[in-house]
């Protein structure tokens, strides 16, 4: 029975030192899981306030494009409206045709292409045709103009405006493509926090499932550890038991051995120092 329960003693002393070390390998697991999950978090809390604040800049910039938009759109109505009283003005003076501009426009386009392509001597003088014919209606649109005062002031005025729309418009299509940059930016920093968040939250089942199966071993271990003192208890009692019988066996040997010393004294021998000390632990003298 005691040698069973010895087995059995250090059958469980393995399973406990066996479950322990399990234990503390997955304790550490979970450790380094929850430390991964943390900074994971981190970073997606950090990725989170990143794109906020990408979203107030782009927010801020879009109110500056549609600032501009209006004052854009207002100075082209202002300038379109000008040149409305323009054309009316050019009808009331029969003063049709493309405007002053235009005319300056093409010239310097036909002048260009003439001093910088090649051409053919046919393509030359067909080049140099229109490029004099419209000399010749700039000349007169200029005169034109310069001889009606209140239309070449509309259209001074005009054109002025409408380069202040057009200076409007530039700033606008800046602030655009800032916002736009921003904007691609917090797109960006969004999803970046989809995808860390995504690991931690994989993180974190990994690190619940590792802290379960550490507690799972733990339990192990606490269970061991109880049967083990449970068995100890046994096991001494055993031993006590044991211990017991064989001083009582030693007792009555001892009894009987000093009685047939007793005996002897009463009939004259002589005693020992070792009889002496037999009858002593008997409790006979």
């Amino acid at each position: 029975m005691l040698k069973e329960l010895q087995k059995k003693r250090s059958d469980l002393k393995d399973i406990s030192e066996e479950s322990k070390e399990k234990r503390n390998t997955l304790n550490a697991e979970a450790s380094a899981l929850a430390a991964k999950r943390n900074e994971l978090n981190k970073k997606t809390k950090d990725l989170i306030n990143e794109a906020q604040e990408l979203k107030v800049l782009r927010d801020e910039i879009n109110e500056k494009v549609s600032e501009y938009k209006n004052k854009r759109d207002d100075t082209n109505s202002r300038a379109n409206d000008l040149f409305a009283k323009a054309d009316s003005i050019r009808k009331q003076n029969n003063l049709g045709g493309p405007s002053i501009k235009a005319l300056r426009k093409d010239i310097d386009r036909l002048e260009f292409a003439q001093q910088t392509e090649v051409l053919s001597t046919s393509k030359e003088r067909e080049l140099v045709g229109k490029i004099t014919l419209l000399q010749k209606q700039y000349q007169v649109k200029k005169v034109q103009l310069e001889s009606n005062l209140e239309l070449k002031n509309i259209l001074d005025e005009a054109q002025l405006i409408r380069d202040e729309a057009s200076e409007f418009h530039n700033e606008l299509a800046e602030y655009a493509r800032q916002a736009q940059e921003y904007h691609e930016k917090m797109i960006t920093a969004f999803k970046e926090a989809d995808r860390t968040r995504a690991e931690s939250d994989i993180a974190h089942r990994e690190f619940v499932k590792a802290q379960e199966a550490a507690d799972e071993q733990h339990k192990v271990f606490i269970n061991a550890q109880k049967e083990i003192r449970d068995l100890d208890k046994e096991i001494f009692k055993l031993k006590k038991k044991d211990k017991d019988g064989k001083s009582r066996v030693v007792k009555s040997e001892l009894q009987k051995d000093a009685k047939s010393i007793f005996d002897k004294f009463k009939g004259g021998a002589k005693l020992t120092t070792e009889d002496l000390m037999t009858l002593q632990r008997s409790g006979l003298v």
